[in-house]
């Protein structure tokens, strides 16, 4: 049986945030954190902007939990699947750079679909920063 896009948006998000829940607490609400904070900035600034903001604060450590999330987003755009924005294996940022305004529009509310999810996620498993309550 073949899922939908959604499930399969569900399944990513969900595995993403399953091994960010593995993390020391400080760590998960960072997470959390940044995930909350991300579709406000690709609404204001474009996914571009967003994405390499991320990866300035990750200040070149991957292990930095903006860089993680910058990972797990550019793993679900640039998937090899024939309804990913952004296949090919070039990487998001060469992607975003590379492409045509179309494919860049794809990807922008792709990456909002598959973020509503991982908040979604990160709210329900992961330990969220004070006053981190809806």
């Amino acid at each position: 049986m073949s899922r939908t896009l959604e499930q399969k948006r569900a399944a990513h998000a969900l595995e993403k945030v399953r091994q960010i829940e593995n993390l020391n607490e400080d760590e998960q609400k960072k997470y959390s954190s940044y995930v909350k904070s991300l579709p406000g900035a690709i609404l204001m600034n474009g996914l571009g902007q967003a994405a390499a903001g991320l990866l300035a604060r990750a200040k070149g450590n991957n292990k930095d939990m903006h860089a993680v999330l910058f990972d797990h987003l550019e793993e679900w755009l640039c998937r090899e699947n024939e309804k990913s924005p952004y296949r090919g294996g070039e990487g998001l940022i060469a992607a975003i750079t590379a492409r045509d305004r179309n494919a860049y529009l794809r990807a922008q509310a792709e990456a909002l679909a598959w973020l509503q999810w991982l908040k979604k996620f990160a709210a329900a498993y992961l330990k969220q920063p004070e006053g981190g309550e809806d």
